[in-house]
Parts: C-alpha cells; structure tokens; sequence
C-alpha cells in the first residue's frame, strides 16, 4: 500500500461527482499539489453517485438550483455524457396542473424549453402508459440521464494528467488535524489517513451522507442526514427490449404519487418519493466489507415500496408482468432546509463543505466551489440559499436536522408555496413581545427560528375601513399564506401609527482603536461619521457584488453596531469574523474585537405620521427632561439613547416602510415593558401592531427598498441595483 504524500496544497475527500469534478476545476484554475481520498475503490466508491438514476429535469422555482443545474447540463454535454430523452411531469390533479402554468413561468425565466401537453400528447410520446387517468403534462424537450462515474473520472484524470493531483483509492480518513490560533477560529493542518499523514493548507469534504461525520473530526458541523430513497429495476420488458436503446422514451415523473419511471435499456427503473422519511446517521452506514452492494444501496423495505409500486402499476400496466431484479433502500443527503451545505466551514477556517448535492447539479457547484476557493466568492452565480454558514446554531442540531428533513422529504415532489411555512421546530425562538402578539392574534412566521407576527387578526376591523384595498384574493394559490388585512395594516400606519416586531434583527458590536478603520476596509461606504450617527452600506465579495446589505450605528468613538437582517445574521457574522482575524492578525490583537449581541437586544419599529406623538408621551433623556423627537431635533439617521417609561432604550430615526419613525432597541429584560409602554401610549392615535407582511413586503417596496437575497445578490454591484452613493469612501 503507497503511503500518501507529507505535504499537499488541498485534500479532497470523497471521489463522487462533486470531489472528482471539484480536483478538476481546481486544476483549470491553476491549483497544483492536490490530493483526492476516498475509502473505497475507484472508479464508484460506493456512495450515492455510484447508484442514482442520473437524470436531469432542469425546471426549479429556485433561480440559484436552476442555473446550478443547467450549468451541470451543459458540462455533462461538454464531456458527451449527456443522453437527452425528454421528460415528462404527469399530472393526475387539477392541482398540479396549475402547477405547471407556474413551472412554464420559472421555465421561461430562466431560458429553459418547455410546453403544456395534453394525455393523448403524452401517449403519443410514451405509448404504454394509461393516460385515462392523466390530466395533462409538462415536457420538456432537454431532459437526459447522464453518466456522472465517467463524467468523474475524466475531470480527475484530466487533473491527473497535468501532474497537479494524486488520487487514493481505498484509504480511510481517521483524522483531521487543527491548530488552535490566538484571537482567531482553529484552522485546518492536516489530515491523517490509515497511509499516513498530509499536511495540508486546504481540506474539503465532499463525502455526500459521510460528511457530517468526517467534518466532526475537525469539529466542523456539516448540517444533513443520510435519507433513503427507494428505487427498483422492473423487467425485463418487451417494449423497452425492442427498442434496442438504453432511452427510447421520455422519462416519465409521477408527480401526485411522487413517483417516477425511467427506462434503462430494457427494464423500467421506479423509483419512489412517497414512503415515510427513512433517516440514517453516517456512523450507521455498513462499511464496503459490511455492504451486500454497497455501503449507500440498502436492502428495499417493501412494505415502504409495495404501495407505490401499485400506483406505477396503475399508470404503466406492463410493469405487473415483469420481475423486479433489483431494488435498494438507496442513500442521499438532506439538509434542514433542502438546499446544499457549500463553503467555508463556520468553525474551521480553510476547512471546506460541498455537500448534499444531487447528480444534477454536480459539476456545476464543484465549478463554483472551486471559484469561491480560488477568488473568494463564485464567479459563476451567488450561493446565498447554499451558503454553509446561512445555519445558526440550533439548526445544526440533530433534533433539528432530523426534524425538518422528515417533513420535507415527502415534498420532493410536492406543491409547495414560496410562502409555505414549516410545521417543525417552532416557536425556538421568541420575542419578549410574544405573549403580547398571541392575544392579538398574530400569524406567526418562522424567521430562522424566530416566530414573527406575519399579520394580526386584532386588525380585521380595519377592514371596513379599507374595503377597496382589502378584497380577497381571487385566485387561492395567490391568497395562500397571505391575508388582505396586511394591506389594512399598511394604511392604518400610513395614516396614523403601527408598532413592528424587529427582534428578529441581528446585532454586532465593533469595540477597539481601530474599529473605523476595520469597518472602513470591510464596508463599501465611509463609516466615519459623527458619534450618534449611522451609516447604510453593502459588504461586497471581490468581484464587486453584494455579498450584504446592512445598516451601521456609530455609538462612540471607538464603538459601532451593526443591525442586519434575521436572514442573513449567520453569513454576516461569518463574514465579519473571518475579515476581523485578517485585519486583528495585521493590526495587532485588540485592534477591533468582535461582539454577537443578538440574544442581548430585542427592537420595536414605530412608524407613521402620529408616531412622534405617540412617543412624545413616553420619552426622556436621562435626566428626565422631555426629548425633541422632531425631524430638527432629531434627524434622520441619528442614534440616541433616551428613557421610554423607565426603560433604557436607543431610538435609531431610520425607516425601511417610508414612514416617519424610528427603531428601539432595548435589552430583552425589558421588552415586555417596552412594549405595553408604546402600547399604552398609542390608543389616542388609534395604535396597531403591524406584521411582517407590511414591514418586509408592502412597505418596504412602495418605499422601493431592496432586499438582499432577492433584488441585492453579488450578481449585481451597487451601481446596477441603483444604490450608488455619493461620497463614497
């Protein structure tokens, strides 16, 4: 057995789709010294690569998934390992064929061919399937199987052949080495196999369902769970044997059963998205030795199958005549959140993610990992719904994961709303204002943990106030997750006040000598401003898109607070902490330290024309003295710390709904109090909580306010989104 090299640049585990193709692009772009480890042998390991049907639909709601998965398309096409058939999504009820209308929306958004079809169109492409109880059909024309071993194989070997990688077959990771560092996260060293040990500058993990438990090694988490998948090779079958080709006809996705059935030469393979979520942990994957096939292809439960194999048998008859040769329980990795783990570890630096990746998308995210290594960030499109680093911790908790993967694993196939909200893990987090909010009858909405009013039912009386602006929504998947008293809401503030739940916000202290001029490295606008004063700016990636979009406070000289959004506190305080260690390690520990407050603050917004009344009643300084709440004497964009019926708060003049107003923060122990304050000082100007509805949506886009994530992504500099500034730094 040859012993691995001392020294290496980057160590790549696991020799799937994602490890092979990731040596490859890391070659072409000019990495050399590389090494790729994978416990079994070559050229299929025995991980999900090795087993899975390899098709390819290209539609997704998602624009980051479906660029991914075209990307990955075209490559598979580049190398000639890309067999197109066509595909079709088969709809048994009304309500998937609406479905489709909205996946013919995403499909011309996003440049992808494809048509409505009827049951006779879909006999005449598929002639043996029961069409009698179809409803219609979506087809599209590019779908294919491609071969995703060879695929590997060809973008190792080319990185083989420049004489910039070594591959080891059959070689066990035992460990992975870190070094603690003064001030800053522990960061990889080496890793140690059962052939010796490798120094190295950069390790990723790419082991698909054994990852969590590789990352674990350096103390990294590595947020997903192995789940199976069933699949069976029914036949062999007469018509797919006379066709004499591996993809005679399109693949065909059950959508309502949660099914699909795609020919494989002259069998059908079936494979099933119905059972119940069957969830492993990697330490209780058989090893190769242990494996009947191998350690990702489990035996079949059939009790779990047998239905679904029924409804394959209802819509394609021939399947009941035929033998089923082989079946497996087969493993893939799924996440909290159903989207991949990529990136920068949070707990290890230059200790990498590429995990939870499906076939389909595989040499696409290996390209953009490889870029987000080489330059910083992906070149190639923004990972933001990817980002390993998105997770706070709760959500990386077993209970978590396991929690949220059995309920979305039955909607792989399913309708879900862009606005559809999780049943599992609530209510982890909540305001101080909660027990308030529930009396009032809040919706609430799951904010990465924390439960948010959406909108409150207290408010429907206002509906007869508004009654042009309040009608019901015509159509249900419009009115889903959605209530027309959001709109009541948002007049009601316009014309009078509302008071927001903004706990969910995220707050970073910047304390030190050089916390300006951290902040003025880190930030695109100049953050040298007056003391009470505060500063909007993006944070960019090196190519010059967002990669952020905050809000910062100058509290004092030497003291700065960072306000950023609930859905982007995990990125932002990745982004921050790794940043502060390059400018701690340049400027001398103790430059600028780095404080997470979040948990300490919780944040009331006040807006609309009466909302300087409201709080006149109820706000002093500190030496009891009435506070000039006025636009003069209190400017926009100014801080300041005041008294709010006893309670120490800071009142932020700022507005993301276009209203006059401001935000108030105070510690947690007192926002009961804040709250019953501001509430009881408000019913004279007929005072009305507001949701999320208004604050994120309504009012943040009649203002015309971006959101990052959705408009602000790092596809775009500050100039085409139109938030270009003068007096840039």
């Amino acid at each position: 057995m040859s012993e691995v090299p001392a020294k290496a640049k980057v160590v790549v585990i696991g020799a799937g789709i994602v490890g092979n193709c990731l040596v490859g692009h890391l070659s072409r772009l000019g990495w050399t010294d590389m090494v790729l480890l994978d416990k079994g042998p070559l050229p299929n390991p025995g991980g999900s690569t090795g087993h899975a049907s390899n098709f390819i639909f290209p539609t997704d709601h998602n624009k980051e998934m479906a660029f991914l998965t075209v990307d990955s398309q075209n490559q598979y096409i580049d190398h000639g390992l890309n067999n197109t058939c066509g595909g079709i999504e088969v709809a048994r009820e009304p309500q998937r064929l609406e479905e489709f209308k909205r996946r013919m929306t995403s499909a011309k958004a996003w440049g992808i061919d494809a048509r409505l079809v009827t049951p006779g169109e879909i006999k005449e492409m598929v002639p043996f399937i029961n069409e009698e109880i179809l409803l219609g059909g979506y087809y599209t024309p590019s779908v294919s199987v491609v071969d995703s071993l060879t695929t590997g194989t060809r973008m190792r070997e080319e990185a083989v052949s420049k004489g910039v990688l070594s591959v080891f077959a059959n070689t066990e990771v035992l460990d992975i080495e870190t070094e603690e560092r003064d001030g800053a996260i522990p960061k990889v060293t080496a890793v140690v196999t059962d052939r010796g040990r490798i120094e190295a500058e950069h390790v990723v993990i790419a082991c698909g369902v054994w990852s969590p438990r590789i990352a674990a090694m350096a103390g990294a988490n590595i947020p997903l769970t192995p789940a199976v998948h069933q699949m069976a090779d029914v036949g062999p079958i007469d018509v797919l044997v006379e066709s004499n080709k591996e993809l005679a006809y399109p693949i065909i996705r059950d959508m309502d059963t949660f099914c699909y059935e795609r020919q494989s030469a002259g069998s059908m393979e079936v494979g099933s998205y119905a059972h119940r979520a069957i969830l492993m942990r990697p330490d209780d994957i058989p090893s190769n030795q242990e494996a009947a096939l191998t350690p990702t292809e489990l035996p079949l439960t059939w009790e779990d199958f047998d239905p679904q194999m029924e409804q394959a048998i209802e819509l394609m008859d021939m399947l009941g005549d035929a033998e089923i040769k082989y079946a497996i329980n087969g493993l893939l990795s799924l996440t909290p959140d159903a989207n991949p783990v990529l990136g920068e570890t949070v707990e290890v630096r230059n200790l990498w993610s590429a995990a939870a990746v499906w076939i389909k998308e595989g040499p696409g995210i290996a390209q953009l990992v490889a870029e987000w290594m080489t330059h910083g960030y992906p070149h190639m499109c923004d990972p933001h719904g990817s980002d390993i680093s998105r997770f706070y911790p709760h959500e990386k908790t077993e209970y978590h994961i396991n929690a949220r993967c059995n309920e979305h694993f039955n909607k792989t196939y399913g309708i879900v709303h862009p606005r559809e909200q999780w049943a599992s893990q609530r209510g982890m987090r909540r305001s101080p204002f909660y027990a308030r909010e529930e009396a009032l009858g809040a919706t609430f909405f799951d904010a990465r943990g924390w439960e948010r009013p959406q909108w409150y039912s207290s408010n429907e009386k206002l509906m007869a106030k508004f009654p042009e602006a309040t009608k019901a929504r015509t159509h249900e998947w419009d009115g889903r997750w959605w209530h027309p008293v959001i709109n009541a809401e948002h007049l009601q503030m316009r014309e009078s006040v509302g008071m927001v739940d903004l706990t969910a916000f995220n707050e970073f202290d910047f304390e030190g000598p050089k916390a300006m001029e951290f902040l003025q490295w880190v930030c695109v606008n100049n953050v040298d401003v007056a003391v009470g004063r505060s500063v909007y700016t993006p944070l960019l990636t090196q190519g010059g898109g967002f990669r952020s979009d905050l809000t910062i406070q100058r509290l004092g000289t030497h003291h700065y607070r960072v306000i950023t959004g609930a859905f982007d506190g995990g990125r932002d305080n990745y982004w921050f902490t790794k940043c502060l260690e390059e400018f701690n390690a340049a400027n001398g520990k103790g430059s600028c330290t780095f404080t997470d407050r979040s948990q300490a603050y919780c944040t009331i917004g006040v807006w609309g024309p009466n909302a300087a009344k409201t709080m006149a009643k109820i706000t002093t300084d500190h030496t009891m003295a009435p506070f000039d709440l006025s636009q003069e004497g209190f400017p926009y964009g100014s801080v300041l710390d005041v008294i709010i019926d006893g309670v120490p708060c800071t009142m932020f003049r700022i507005s993301y709904v276009g209203e006059n107003g401001w935000e108030i923060y105070t510690r947690m122990e007192h926002g009961l109090k804040l709250w019953d304050a501001i509430w009881n000082a408000g019913p004279e100007f007929e005072i009305i909580p507001v949701g999320i509805g208004v604050y994120a949506v309504t009012g943040r886009i009649e203002k015309g306010y971006s959101l990052m994530g959705a408009e602000l992504e790092s596809e775009y500099d500050p100039v085409e989104a139109g938030l270009a500034r003068p007096k840039v730094k």
